[in-house]
């Protein structure tokens, strides 16, 4: 038995804010893992803060782009935005683990907002999964 759902098409002020949304994240996270790739002073720096090895760093850029990539390509951009949410998780744990300050926490709960916010905005299908309520 095949089922089929009609959704409504999105507004074009909701779809510009998502891809608003997804373009600022996207490029955030694009800048931190290639930075990690050519492994600067300050995030050799920041890695040793956290406890991680500098060689550790090229390992995380790779991962990063490649999942942001897929965060960027519409047909994946739900596991893509996943991906980015397990990678954000290990951020706040890593910086609870060591007391960083209270913004090493909030930012990449911001960034995951705009993930899921952007993506929220511009794809009809996760507003099915996740709908807003009515009163």
């Amino acid at each position: 038995m095949q089922t089929m759902t009609l959704t409504a098409p999105t507004a074009k002020g909701s779809l510009w804010t998502g891809r608003t949304f997804t373009g600022l994240s996207a490029l955030f996270l694009l800048m931190d893992g290639v930075m990690k790739l050519f492994k600067p002073a300050p995030v050799v720096e920041a890695m040793a803060k956290l406890g991680y090895p500098d060689s550790t760093a090229v390992g995380i850029g790779i991962l990063l782009v490649v999942i942001t990539i897929t965060y960027l390509i519409p047909r994946y951009s739900v596991f893509g935005a996943v991906l980015i949410t397990g990678y954000l998780g290990g951020a706040v744990s890593t910086n609870l683990r060591v007391g960083s300050g209270a913004f090493s926490l909030f930012f990449p709960v911001a960034i995951g907002l705009l993930v899921w916010g952007g993506i929220y905005l511009r794809d009809d299908r996760v507003r099915q999964v996740f709908p807003a309520r009515e009163k």
